[in-house]
């Protein structure tokens, strides 16, 4: 299986690696800094350098539990080593606004033990997020919540990472928002991402090293999506 170094250092933008199949407009890399699509987060886009040569990235996805990069054209293309290099701004954005996800599932989880069921980032510069509450929350609420995560963000909480066994993470009570049995019964090794005290979660994604770099959002819009389920959506004040 190739190395996936996007969860080892979500900074990490270029590496040197091995093209071991090219199938049509399909390659498979021995690693890889490209996300592919998975967890509500878009994959990355970039270039893989052969020779004097680019061949542009244009969608990443899992398939048969390869990650296969789809480029615009492999013309001239050969099994051997490259470069692949990402685009940088268009992974730290969805870095922020995953980033910033955890922060608001921890931040309602805490404070009413709500559950986050689905999230997803757009490439057009927004993401949302659907809370389910154990019982139903004063609408006044939503018209402080801002406030209250713009000063988490501005706590500089830290961000970490860490893998624990399957078993051991269905035994932490209360700190893991995701649901791991939706998780195929495959994966036995669980990664957590953690934002100091405030959230605990399992999470493939890319998040940012601490709250202070997502800086300003807004919540664009607060619906009802069932009994006591609020779809939120959020976009960065760039």
């Amino acid at each position: 299986m190739e190395q996936e170094l996007f969860l080892e250092n979500s900074y990490q933008t270029s590496c040197k690696t091995f093209i071991e199949e090219i199938n049509e407009n399909k390659v498979i890399l021995n690693q890889t800094v490209f996300y592919p699509t998975g967890g509500g987060q878009p994959f990355d886009t970039g270039i893989l350098k052969q020779g004097n040569e680019g061949f542009k990235v244009i969608k990443v996805k899992r398939e048969q539990g390869k990650i296969v990069h789809y480029l615009e054209d492999t013309t001239n293309l050969s099994v051997g080593e490259i470069m692949a290099q990402i685009d940088w701004d268009r992974r730290y954005r969805f870095m922020k606004y995953h980033t910033l996800l955890h922060v608001i599932a921890g931040h309602l989880y805490n404070k009413f033990g709500a559950l986050a069921t689905s999230n997803e980032i757009y490439e057009d510069n927004r993401a949302r997020i659907d809370i389910k509450f154990e019982e139903e929350v004063p609408e006044d609420y939503f018209s402080s919540m801002e406030q209250e995560i713009h000063k988490i963000i501005e706590g500089n909480h830290m961000v970490s990472t860490r893998s624990l066994p399957r078993e051991e993470v269905e035994n932490i009570p209360g700190s893991i928002k995701t649901v791991i049995n939706l998780l195929p019964k495959s994966i036995q090794m669980i990664r957590l991402v953690s934002i100091s005290e405030l959230d605990e979660q399992a999470c493939g994604g890319t998040h940012v090293k601490s709250t202070s770099e997502i800086g300003l959002f807004s919540f664009t819009k607060i619906k009802n999506k069932g009994k006591n389920t609020k779809r939120m959506e959020v976009v960065f004040n760039d």
